[in-house]
């Protein structure tokens, strides 16, 4: 199916309840760089907290290739940055920070097969087993980013350790895709209303300010979010394709 026909059927999902996407139990949501939790996952967490459930937030990557030219953000100290802030962005959906996980992998590299992307998909699993979660988020597969990719494979490798959990997709960059990509079959999931949580969405994805102001000047190449594509991923849904046992996200 061509990207624009699989999009044109995910805003058409059908409109389901939090229960729906996790009958019970607890979920952990798998970002591959501080900020994509937010932007994908946001109402999702909050309403997750509303009801009582254990949640986990795993930040892949280091986050540290969005400025890499910057002087005064050296790559320890901008990494610092990051994570102070996804810190800070889950303190605005309620999440405290110990809930938060960072694998520190290199953003941009990724990997999405062995002995690193093996010990990645056991870490993840390690932690939902601890929370009791039965339900596993990540990006989608074909989001244009390789490090999006990796993130679904890494999850892919740790099925095997989480006999029985739920597994979905939730696109970030796929919504940029040309129209003639070709993506695969017919999406299926639903859509979660959000729009109870879209003020406590919003300041969460503010709060990632290296990557949604000019907070970081000294590198005119550095990455920032578009208001365009922030205000694409605050609306009144978030979308979660369902990923069968015998899918890869």
């Amino acid at each position: 199916m061509r990207a624009d026909t699989f999009f044109e059927a995910v805003k058409t999902l059908p409109v389901a309840p939090f229960e729906t996407l996790v009958p019970e139990g607890g979920l952990v949501v798998v970002a591959p760089h501080p900020d994509d939790e937010s932007l994908g996952c946001g109402g999702l967490i909050v309403q997750a907290l509303a009801r009582g459930r254990p949640v986990r937030v795993v930040i892949v990557s280091d986050g540290c290739g969005s400025h890499p030219n910057s002087k005064a953000f050296p790559h320890d100290r901008l990494r610092d940055l990051r994570e102070s802030e996804t810190i800070a962005a889950m303190a605005a959906l309620g999440l405290g920070a110990e809930h938060v996980h960072f694998l520190r992998l290199p953003d941009g590299g990724v990997p999405s097969e062995g002995p690193q992307a093996e010990d990645a998909a056991a870490r993840i699993a390690g932690i939902a087993e601890k929370a009791g979660a039965n339900a596993v988020f990540v990006t989608w597969k074909h989001d244009p980013h390789c490090d999006h990719t990796a993130s679904a494979a890494i999850v892919d490798l740790a099925r095997k350790h989480l006999p029985g959990a739920a597994f979905h997709a939730y696109p970030v960059w796929g919504w940029t895709l040309p129209p003639e990509r070709e993506v695969g079959p017919a999406p299926t999931g639903c859509r979660l209303s959000v729009e109870d949580e879209r003020a406590a969405k919003r300041r969460a994805v503010e709060a990632h300010a290296s990557q949604v102001s000019g907070l970081i000047e000294d590198d005119p190449e550095g990455f920032q979010l578009q208001p365009a594509m922030i205000d694409r991923l605050t609306g009144p849904h978030e979308w979660f394709i369902a990923l069968p046992a015998d899918e890869t996200p």
